[in-house]
């Protein structure tokens, strides 16, 4: 008589788990494996920084670059000012000892200005977020991300989900088609009231957006209205940038705390 061998339960068969039938658990792998580790590590809000894979800072743009051009040297530049403006934002954040953490940097996790926002909050000894994308170029998590919150996703949808729940802030540091499909997405949400939270945007380097995006060439031809240029706020200098984001996270916790709005459904008990 042939002996009897159990069958593998459907959650641990890998084929099936890797194959197109189970994208759906995939997908929901995605949004309940974060959830559950920002509610074991009580994060709550973040300030998330878009911007260019392909920066890199001054040092090691005169290393491996013979004859830099004046863009690479102006985005090594604001690769500087996004670890700055990061370390000022983390420290701004851990000033309240018995509050803790208030506010986590959180990026794509990869190189350039995503590894300058993350390097920043190391330099102010406070933890930061990256949730990384697999790519066919294989972008590794950089090296300044806290160890418990670095993600690894393959959905874009689900990853920007994240970026936009617990964002209370962005910057957009000058960036190509990612931090683009970024920015532009943010502000669709908020033109169309699908995020009704306050949430100030700070368009970076206004050298660099005033010639990648004519947003008034929109306002002339009637795409957007006049009000809609009032949804982000362009920044030429860290000192700026920072005292507007607090100035407008401040804000729009106070009106948080009248209105009693609940942190949202998600960190909820249940």
């Amino acid at each position: 008589m042939p002996q009897s061998k159990r069958p593998l339960k459907a959650y641990g068969n890998l084929e099936f788990l890797n194959g197109p039938e189970a994208r759906t658990i995939r997908i929901l792998a995605e949004y309940h494996e974060p959830l559950a580790r920002f509610r074991k590590y009580g994060i709550k809000n973040s300030i998330v920084f878009f911007g260019s894979a392909r920066s890199i800072d001054h040092q090691h743009l005169k290393t491996n670059t013979k004859n830099p051009t004046p863009m690479q040297l102006r985005l090594a530049e604001y690769y500087e000012d996004a670890v700055e403006l990061a370390r000022r934002l983390t420290e701004w954040a851990m000033k309240d000892k018995s509050r803790g953490q208030r506010y986590y940097i959180c990026t794509g996790g990869g190189p350039g200005m995503m590894e300058a926002a993350n390097k920043g909050a190391y330099l102010a000894g406070g933890k930061s977020i990256g949730m990384n994308i697999s790519l066919p170029m294989e972008q590794l998590p950089n090296p300044y991300i806290t160890e418990e919150l670095k993600f690894e996703f393959h959905y874009f949808f689900i990853r920007k989900f994240w970026f936009a729940y617990l964002a209370k802030a962005m910057v957009i540091m000058p960036g190509g088609f990612g931090t683009l499909d970024e920015l532009m997405e943010v502000l669709t949400l908020i033109q169309t009231h699908k995020l009704r939270k306050n949430m100030p945007i700070v368009v970076f380097g206004s050298e660099f957006w005033n010639e990648v995006v004519d947003f008034k060439t929109l306002v002339k031809w009637g795409t957007i209205n006049a009000e809609d240029l009032n949804l982000f706020h362009f920044s030429d200098s860290v000192d700026d940038a920072f005292e507007y984001l607090v100035r407008r996270i401040d804000e729009g916790s106070s009106l948080k705390t009248k209105k009693n709005i609940g942190s949202g459904i998600l960190f909820r008990k249940q």
